[in-house]
C-alpha cells in the first residue's frame, strides 16, 4: 500500500481540499486526516457508518481527592506551575495548566493526591467500504505528534490487504504532527500558496522531508491570486530539483463546494480539471 501525505505550510492553503479531491478521483479505501487540533476531512468524506471511539490516553496528570483533602495548603504552595487553586476552602487542579510533576503528589501529607493518565483526545475509525482514521486532540495537550501515529497506525491495521493506495491529510506546519505524519509516507504533496510567507513555509517542509528522506513534489493552489510569487515558487522547484506538479487556479466556485460540504471533485469547475491533472502526475510519481 503506497502512502500519500499531503502536507501545507500554513492553514488556509487547500490541503484538505486537495486531499478530499484526490480520495474522490482515486475512489481511496484508506485515508487518516492528521490534523488532529482541528480535523476537518470528515465533512466532505461522506462517511455514513457509526464511527468506532476510542480514548487516547496522555500524560499524567494530577487528581485529588476531596474526601481525603484537607485543605492545608501545601500542593499550591508547592506548584510551580500555579495549577492549583482554592474555591471555597476546597482545591481544585486545573487540567489545562498542570504539568503531571508530581510534586502535589509528593508534598500532601493525606496522600490525597494522585497521578493518572489523562483522556487527552478521542480516536474515531470509520469501516465499512472504505477505512477512514481520524482524531481530535483535547485544547492544551501537547502529544499531537503520539496521537498522529495512532492515527496512522489504525488506518493501517484495518486497511484491506488489497489496499493500492492511502491518502493522508496532514498538519500545517512543520511541527511534531507533521513530523509523525512524514514518517513512514512515501510521497509528500505540499500545497503551496503564492505569497511570501508561502515560499519561506514551503522552503522548510522541503528540509524537513529532506532530512527524514522522503520523495516530495509541491503543487501551486490560486496561483494566478499573485502570479510573481507563483513564479518564484516555480524557481524555487527548479532550483532544487523538485517536481512542481501543477497550478490551481483560485476558483469561488470551490470554496462554495466545501462550506456545502463537498467535495471539488464533485462539481464542474477549473479548479477541478487543474487539480484532476495534479493528481494524475501525483499517481504517475507515487504509483
Amino acid at each position: 500500500m503506497k502512502k500519500l501525505l499531503i502536507l501545507s505550510g500554513k492553514g488556509g492553503t487547500g490541503k484538505t481540499t486537495t486531499a478530499a479531491a484526490f480520495i474522490h478521483f482515486a475512489n481511496a479505501k484508506a485515508m487518516a486526516d492528521c490534523d488532529v487540533d482541528a480535523p476537518n476531512l470528515h465533512i466532505v468524506s461522506s462517511m455514513d457508518e457509526e464511527p468506532i471511539k476510542k480514548d487516547f490516553l496522555g500524560s499524567e496528570k494530577a487528581y485529588i481527592n476531596s474526601e481525603q483533602c484537607i485543605a492545608c495548603g501545601a500542593c499550591a504552595n508547592h506548584c510551580r506551575f500555579d495549577a492549583i487553586t482554592r474555591e471555597n476552602h476546597v482545591y481544585k487542579i486545573d487540567e489545562y495548566a498542570c504539568e503531571g510533576c508530581g510534586v502535589c503528589e509528593y508534598i500532601c501529607p493525606q496522600k490525597a493526591i494522585t497521578l493518572k493518565q489523562d483522556v487527552a483526545g478521542l480516536q474515531q475509525l470509520y469501516l465499512g467500504q472504505k477505512v477512514f482514521s481520524t482524531a481530535k486532540l483535547k485544547m492544551g495537550r501537547g502529544n499531537s505528534g503520539k496521537l498522529v501515529t495512532e492515527v496512522k497506525k489504525e488506518m493501517i491495521a484495518h486497511a484491506k490487504e488489497d489496499t493500492e493506495l492511502a491518502i493522508i491529510d496532514g498538519s500545517p506546519g512543520i511541527g511534531c504532527p507533521v513530523i509523525a505524519s512524514i514518517t513512514g509516507v512515501d510521497l509528500v504533496l505540499v500545497v503551496a500558496e503564492p505569497s511570501i510567507s508561502g515560499l519561506s513555509d514551503l522552503k522548510r517542509l522541503v528540509k524537513t522531508a529532506n532530512t527524514l528522506q522522503v520523495k516530495l513534489v509541491v503543487c501551486v493552489n490560486k496561483w494566478n491570486s499573485s502570479i510573481q510569487n507563483a513564479q518564484a515558487i516555480e524557481e524555487f522547484c527548479k532550483e532544487e530539483d523538485i517536481p512542481l506538479v501543477g497550478k490551481i487556479p483560485y476558483d469561488k466556485t470551490a470554496s462554495k463546494a466545501m462550506n456545502n460540504g463537498k467535495s471539488i471533485a464533485q462539481i464542474d469547475c477549473p479548479a477541478k480539471d487543474a487539480l484532476y491533472k495534479v493528481y494524475q502526475k501525483v499517481m504517475e510519481i507515487l504509483l
